[in-house]
């Protein structure tokens, strides 16, 4: 967990025993907060898009148009995981997939 949200945890932790937290209300904050940066829908539709360009790849039909889309479809779940989650290993494992799909955006456009 973030210490970030340890603290914030600690406080209203503290202010809830002194009864001026709503306890009904702290549960609705930590429930929103982890759905919120619940990353499984963007990781399921990455996952399935990664796919989908690895049975394009392996297609004799010209590829280029679609793989340029896929591309764009994992550049958006990417983004989105990295900003829904605080964690900084997965912000850097973001940065790389976007980095390694912009590589192979600019070569697919010399792929028919």
């Amino acid at each position: 967990m973030p210490r970030g949200l340890q603290e914030r945890l600690r406080n209203a932790s503290g202010a809830l025993h002194r009864r001026s937290l709503d306890p009904a209300r702290l549960e609705q904050e930590v429930a929103y907060l982890a759905d919120r940066s619940d990353i499984t829908e963007e990781l399921v539709r990455l996952d399935a898009h990664i796919a989908a360009c690895a049975e394009l790849l392996a297609a004799d039909d010209p590829v280029g148009k679609r793989l340029e889309f896929l591309l764009q479809e994992v550049g958006r779940e990417t983004n989105t995981i990295g900003s829904k989650s605080p964690d900084l290993e997965i912000t850097r494992c973001t940065l790389a997939i976007k980095a390694e799909a912009e590589k192979m955006r600019e070569q697919i456009q010399n792929v028919e």
